[in-house]
């Protein structure tokens, strides 16, 4: 009975732990991504064409687990549905992802991911617009919440409006440093703007997915159709852009790398974890893990990159980190769960579940006597039922 009991905690805190460890390892993902795709852009490959080659990596890299692993449970595709894919396909994989390639060569790969630390706020807000977050103010995990959100909010305002003296890094000594303002202070504000819409264009990329979810809960499927999405409007957006053929060629080195790495992690990859954790957490849960990408990023960024890390941008991260700590700690007090339709309410007085009786019933006979079959609530028995 011990060793029963012993596994069944086992199994119930890997249970509960799977979700954390799903982001953590996101996030890592997400953090190569920022160094290998800025190594890509500073070679000269245009953002447009790397959005394109980006999801065709990963269309190419799910579609078959899709195909095999939920043709028995996909549910089919209505005009709904379709509608819903073709706006998640332009809000990240075109919108989000464009935005964001520019701001980071108008700012810094350290920068940026630091920015990206805003979304878990702008996701909140947005979630409890459209009540997917329930708030009940008098209650401790959610005044976490709305503080942390403030004070996430205030952590970004700081990074982006103060700068302070740069910090000499011991790795960091004796290399050319590559400056958040990129020489020019315009080129800086109009980076940060384009970050913030990157952020708020992936925000309400998560709403939508959490709702699209509730109508086409198939993870591989509904990745694999926002990918192939992508290709569509992200490659029609690129031939306008980038009419020289030339634009379209790659090599053997990160312009190779970029597209199928950022394509398979973090793109197809990415958004099934995403789905399956918020079908269980909620979009909020999903977006607030981002502080640990900062930090890898800000320690990678420094030694390959050779970004520099400033007093502001330190001060600005650290009061980020703090918000975010109280919004995640807010989440783990929510029921696991809490998207999923309610179940039956359990009358503790009766000690049974309070179910509509229409419909519940079906037998094959009007008199349920000792030796009738019957249907309850889905289940067959055989012999007399008392309601």
């Amino acid at each position: 009975m011990e060793s029963l009991k012993g596994s069944g905690s086992m199994g119930n805190f890997m249970s509960k732990a799977k979700p954390y460890a799903s982001m953590i390892f996101l996030q890592f993902g997400f953090a190569g991504m920022y160094i290998i795709t800025s190594l890509c852009l500073k070679k000269g490959l245009s953002h447009y064409v790397l959005v394109v080659y980006r999801h065709v990596a990963a269309t190419i890299a799910i579609a078959p687990f899709a195909y095999f692993m939920e043709r028995k449970v996909r549910p089919k595709m209505t005009l709904s549905v379709f509608i819903k894919i073709a706006i998640l396909g332009f809000l990240e994989p075109v919108l989000d992802q464009n935005l964001y390639y520019v701001g980071m060569q108008y700012t810094s790969a350290t920068f940026s991911s630091a920015m990206y630390n805003v979304l878990p706020a702008i996701t909140f807000i947005l979630a409890i617009i459209l009540r997917r977050e329930k708030i009940q103010i008098k209650k401790i995990p959610s005044q976490a919440k709305v503080l942390g959100t403030v004070v996430t909010l205030g952590g970004a305002m700081l990074m982006t409006l103060y700068k302070g003296p740069v910090l000499d890094l011991v790795w960091s000594r004796g290399q050319a440093h590559h400056t958040a303002t990129g020489g020019n202070g315009h080129n800086f504000v109009k980076g940060t703007i384009m970050l913030f819409a990157s952020c708020f264009s992936w925000a309400v990329f998560f709403i939508v997915q959490s709702f699209t979810l509730d109508s086409y809960p198939a993870e591989l499927s509904l990745a694999t159709l926002v990918c192939f999405m992508g290709i569509i409007e992200g490659g029609a957006v690129a031939l306008v852009m980038e009419r020289n053929v030339a634009a379209w060629a790659i090599g053997l080195d990160t312009r190779l790398l970029a597209p199928i790495y950022s394509g398979i992690v973090n793109s197809g990859m990415a958004y099934c974890i995403q789905g399956m954790v918020m079908k269980e957490r909620g979009p909020v849960f999903v977006t607030a893990f981002n502080p640990l990408c900062m930090i890898i990023v800000a320690f990678l960024g420094s030694i390959i990159l050779g970004d520099e890390i400033s007093l502001g941008r330190v001060i600005g991260a650290v009061i980020i980190v703090l918000g975010l700590y109280a919004v995640v700690w807010g989440k783990s007090k929510d029921p696991i769960g809490s998207l999923a339709p309610e179940l039956p309410s359990v009358d503790k007085k009766k000690g049974m579940s309070e179910l509509p009786m229409t419909g519940i019933i079906e037998s094959e006979k009007t008199n349920m006597g000792g030796g009738d079959e019957y249907t309850l609530n889905g289940i067959s028995g055989k012999g007399a039922i008392n309601i």
